[in-house]
């Protein structure tokens, strides 16, 4: 395993705790010719890890196996060639990815590699971002995740780093965990020409909304400077509000000008749903005699369990709750339009986990941040809904009894597995088996697309990655 593939394993696992240089893609269709008169709006949602495997286990446990997601009804449905490469200039297609390059990809259009945060593989530039253009262009902008607002996914869309670790000023020079070297964001410090930290840039970034967790991440002292990082945001025109009464708060505010920047938690909100007794996947249990050999023995599957509340959920705002507000702050007496991307970020962390049921919890989130934007834009023309995946991940559907179970040997899934009670009385098992380590991973395959009336004629029914940028710089006449 390469040093930055193993910077990126051991650097989830301590967030858990708390090609060429690249080409972008044609566009997907023939440029719009935008109104001048009237705004264009895109939300972009993003369930991070949100593959089909996710998709069909919420599905079964929120709407049972006859049901459908909000998610279904969509009138769009197209697929997504996730893109990756070596870090270096003429580096060579990698098939598996992580969440900062693959929301580099769909922020800036251009294709880099495994850790970088809107910065060129190999040749470490600066990409422009869509945001970026959005906010260079008048119109506004923002970010809402159920993650740190310093996190791989959010951060792409208005920060540019080396190395996605280096989410704060008192880390940028040596991230370490337990002893073990992480790497470093030298070359990002402002002494050396850079643009700091992930936190640093935000504090001082265009974006007129920044909803999520991360407030650990703002409390260093800005580099350079005599105060904190949260404090650099202050100064940079941002309101900062920390609990959900401030939110609702703020969401009565409709003064164009004021900015507006949310910290509802120290690290990644609590999510919604938890195994009941903390519970997540287990080890099958096997007898001493199937030890010996396969074909002997017995082997006991984890007993079922229920999803339940978590009740430290209740102590942090919504995702829709979130969304809402950067919908009324964004839209109001706003003749330009604005960018919002919406990002769902626990259905991967909870699946590096082995939680399937934070994953369901928050794909639930996802439906309802779904819902207030696909009412918007009905009540607002020329709005494009689009709800993707940064990447696939680990959580597969299983049988719950095997299919060869009558045969007169044991017989059981590998890895660790869950087995779930489904409100609708049926046992549902989710397998994790891409490693042996204490985290999961993340898998290869296409994600889904799924798009409002807006998308029609202008998405196809298979993309690559990188044209998520150009769809959205298309559709907003950037």
């Amino acid at each position: 395993m390469n040093s930055r593939a193993s910077c990126f394993l051991l650097g989830s696992l301590l967030l858990s705790t708390t090609s060429a240089l690249a080409e972008s893609a044609p566009p997907a269709a023939q440029p719009d010719v935008v109104p001048h008169t009237q705004p264009r709006q895109v939300i972009l949602i993003i369930g991070d890890g949100m593959d089909e495997q996710q998709i069909t286990i919420a599905r079964n446990y929120l709407q049972g196996a006859a049901g459908q997601l909000l998610l279904d009804r969509m009138p769009l449905r197209s697929s997504v060639q996730i893109q990756t490469t070596e870090d270096r200039v003429d580096g060579k297609p990698v098939y598996v990815a992580d969440s900062a390059n693959t929301a580099t990809t769909m922020a800036t259009g251009t294709i880099t590699s495994i850790g970088r945060i809107s910065t060129s593989a190999g040749a470490d530039e600066n990409l422009t971002t869509i945001a970026e253009l959005a906010s260079a262009a008048g119109l506004r902008t923002g970010i809402v995740t159920t993650s740190s607002v310093t996190d791989a996914t959010p951060a792409a869309f208005a920060t540019h780093i080396s190395l996605r670790l280096c989410e704060d000023a008192a880390t940028i020079e040596d991230i370490t965990y337990h002893g073990i070297p992480l790497g470093n964001c030298k070359g990002d410090l402002k002494a050396n020409g850079g643009k700091g930290s992930i936190a640093e840039q935000l504090a001082q970034s265009q974006l007129d909304v920044i909803l999520g967790g991360g407030s650990a991440r703002f409390e260093p002292m800005a580099e350079g400077e005599t105060i904190s990082t949260l404090d650099l945001a202050r100064r940079n025109g941002f309101e900062v509000v920390t609990d959900a009464a401030q939110l609702a708060a703020a969401s009565e505010k409709t003064t164009a000008n004021e900015k507006l920047l949310g910290l509802f938690a120290p690290g990644s909100l609590p999510v919604r749903l938890m195994g009941e007794g903390g519970r997540e996947a287990e080890l099958p249990k096997r007898s001493w005699l199937n030890y010996l050999h396969p074909y002997l023995g017995s082997v006991a599957l984890p007993s079922p369990m229920a999803c339940v509340p978590n009740p430290e959920a209740s102590s942090v705002p919504t995702l829709r709750q979130m969304a809402d507000t950067a919908l009324e702050r964004l839209s109001a007496a706003n003749d330009k339009g604005f960018f919002l991307m919406i990002e769902s970020a626990s259905i991967d962390k909870q699946s590096h986990e082995r939680k399937p049921c934070g994953s369901i919890g928050e794909l639930e989130q996802l439906e309802e941040a779904l819902a207030s934007a696909l009412a918007f834009a009905a009540s607002h023309p020329n709005t494009l809904v689009m709800v993707t995946a940064d990447h696939s991940q680990a959580a597969q559907l299983v049988p719950a009894e095997s299919l060869f179970s009558e045969f007169p040997i044991p017989i059981f899934t590998p890895g660790k597995v869950a087995r779930i009670t489904t409100p609708e009385g049926g046992l549902m098992a989710v397998n994790y088996a891409t490693n042996n380590f204490k985290m999961e991973e993340h898998t290869g395959a296409a994600v889904p697309l799924f798009s409002n009336d807006e998308g029609l004629e202008r998405i196809p029914p298979f993309i690559q990655q990188s044209q998520v940028f150009t769809i959205t710089r298309d559709y907003l006449g950037l």
